[in-house]
């Protein structure tokens, strides 16, 4: 009997945690960038009663007798599907039409995103919501671009600035990352590649928050190239990714988590019943 009721306890665990992930893809339904999550379950260790036994020559094989101990989660496994394309008319608003990741400089550490809402701050430098700062290749003297190596920070002094003898006048991110800008004269130049990260397993990523990646022991080393290359997608400007979740999908594994939860609860409310008939069979 107490075999049931702790089952039933693992199981209430199960969907709870489950009605944790869910909850929080719905909530995250409007986030740019977000990567919807799912849960995996497993089966817990069995009970053997009576191991199986083989077939002789004068009796038949008999097959194991197991009881299940209950449920537990295997994992939380993350969808980086592709996301529907939101248009603002932003030059700067980016979206990785593809596999991989832009590259962000945290404090010194580079972080991976999908969410491309970036700006450039007071002092040029390319920048998120947060102020991390956008990671590419800068154009040599001859204006070519070598996209290999790591990454450095995209800096462009001349957007905060009037006062040059050649004031830059506009700019311009095309589907291959490069920023070319403009200038008074009317020559125009490459000034940087944004650069892409991918990754061997992105679902192995640490999620941090910010909607922001930290890669981990199991997602691979990251792979730096320019957009376009590889694997790697190329950028469509003026355009953000939104979250890739299915508001459908996910109401549907709410009502069946929700299901879940209240049918273990009534394995718990029948074994409490049957453990009281017990009870009373002394008087």
């Amino acid at each position: 009997m107490l075999r049931s009721l702790f089952s039933a306890i693992s199981g209430l665990r199960a969907n709870q945690f489950m009605l944790d992930v869910t909850g929080n893809n719905i909530a995250n339904a409007n986030t740019a960038g977000f990567k919807a999550s799912t849960v995996v379950f497993q089966d817990t260790l069995s009970q053997m009663l009576t191991a199986g036994a083989a077939p002789t020559a004068v009796h038949g094989g008999t097959n194991p007798i197991q009881v299940g101990l209950g449920v537990q989660v295997g994992g939380v496994s993350g969808n980086f599907g592709q996301g529907a394309a939101q248009a603002t008319g932003k030059a700067t608003n980016l979206m990785i039409n593809g596999d991989g990741f832009f590259v962000v400089n945290r404090n010194g550490e580079n972080l991976y995103t999908r969410a491309g809402a970036f700006d450039f701050d007071s002092a040029g430098n390319l920048v998120t919501s947060d102020g991390d700062i956008v990671q590419g290749y800068a154009a040599g003297a001859n204006g070519a671009v070598n996209a290999t190596g790591t990454p450095t920070n995209i800096s462009i002094p001349d957007l905060a600035t009037e006062s040059a003898v050649n004031p830059m006048t506009s700019y311009k991110i095309g589907p291959d990352g490069v920023v070319t800008g403009s200038y008074q004269d009317g020559t125009s130049k490459p000034l940087f590649q944004i650069a892409v990260g991918n990754f061997a397993n992105p679902s192995g990523l640490d999620k941090i928050g910010d909607t922001s990646f930290r890669a981990s022991t199991n997602s691979g080393a990251v792979q730096f190239g320019a957009p376009g290359t590889g694997r790697r997608g190329v950028l469509q400007g003026g355009v953000i990714e939104m979250s890739n979740v299915d508001l459908a999908s996910e109401f549907t594994n709410l009502i069946i988590a929700q299901r879940g939860f209240q049918a273990t609860a009534r394995v718990i409310t029948t074994s409490d019943q049957v453990l009281e008939e017990l009870v009373n069979l002394k008087r």
